[in-house]
């Protein structure tokens, strides 16, 4: 593993196959009574949000705490940043409190790659979403359901997502998880195909390592895992469609659209869905949608992410407990 996790593009098959498998490990921890390793025990990690965030920043938490690593939350809202307090200046105070990593989501995308490579902070960092750019631990969240699924909790140990084909649609020209899925699907071999209206395709997407069109239905029936991504409203500067109602009739899946897919097939949303936009309750809440199981193995990813940047070299879970002899 890198310093960094900055991007899905700068994994390796064999990086991202190890981060997918330490996961699996770091998933036992959850059925645990007592869920928490001594793993990173000493270590202090910032949560900087310079934007809103709910699952991600929670996630991180988690899988911080479930480490034992002190966690400090910072948010942008009630800080210095508000007064105008720059970047620079926010991370030479982080520096002088001696953190170890830092998890940063900011809405301008570059950010952080210019923390981790300024000079400006001796730690770890992870990008946890930066403006339309990338979101690399949200695209490893959703290759290790897709495995799950697709593959198996055991059977896929090692295995990556070889020749599976993936439907990714919706606001792709504002979505940081769509260039994190493309990059990083791509790498674990997998067919990615975007599906979006021509307005909401971003421009130089032929250079991408993906398909591209433009109907929903002709790729249903033979795709293993369809994507759905939430309209950003907030990232819009103009009309991108006419209503919500005919993006809806024509890139929203509802149950009629789901019955097309083949039997095995799984339906995902990284969240928050937007229930009767891009996908109808009944869909949202069917056996064949797994948005309530990404963001469970979120904190998996999440742990083995932390677990590979900080931890050392020891094994990540021990199973056999030590001797009467070993114990004192």
């Amino acid at each position: 593993m890198q310093r960094h996790l900055i991007s899905a593009a700068d994994l390796t098959r064999d990086d991202a196959v190890l981060i997918l498998d330490t996961a699996e490990e770091m998933a036992r921890v959850a059925d645990r009574p007592i869920k928490k390793l001594p793993t990173l025990r000493g270590r202090t990690i910032v949560n900087l949000f310079f934007e809103d965030s709910t699952r991600t920043r929670i996630s991180f938490e988690a899988a911080e705490k479930r480490l034992s690593a002190d966690v400090i939350n910072f948010s942008a809202k009630g800080s210095s940043v508000s007064k105008g307090e720059s970047l620079k200046d926010t991370a030479q105070t982080l520096e002088a409190m001696g953190v170890d990593a830092v998890v940063i989501r900011h809405g301008a995308s570059g950010a952080p790659y210019r923390l981790a490579n300024s000079g400006w902070i001796d730690a770890a960092v992870i990008n946890a979403g930066d403006g339309t750019h990338q979101h690399p631990t949200q695209a490893l969240l959703d290759a290790f359901t897709m495995r799950r699924r697709l593959i198996g909790r055991d059977a896929g140990l090692g295995q990556d997502l070889a020749g599976r084909r993936i439907t990714i649609v919706g606001d792709v020209l504002h979505s940081r998880v769509a260039r994190s899925n493309v990059d990083l699907l791509h790498t674990l071999g997998a067919e990615v195909t975007l599906v979006a209206p021509p307005t909401l395709v971003p421009v130089g997407v032929e250079t991408w390592p993906c398909e591209v069109a433009y109907d929903l239905d002709g790729t249903l029936p033979k795709c293993d895992a369809v994507m759905m991504l939430r309209v950003q409203r907030e990232r819009m500067n103009a009309a991108f469609f006419p209503t919500e109602r005919e993006y809806s009739r024509r890139y929203g899946l509802d149950g009629d659209r789901m019955a097309r897919l083949p039997e095995h097939a799984i339906v995902m949303h990284p969240g928050p869905m937007v229930r009767g936009m891009e996908i109808t309750a009944e869909v949202a809440d069917s056996d064949r949608c797994t948005a309530v199981e990404q963001v469970a193995n979120g904190v998996s990813i999440r742990m083995a992410v932390l677990y590979l940047l900080l931890g050392g070299n020891e094994p990540a879970v021990t199973h056999t407990r030590p001797t009467g002899s070993e114990e004192k």
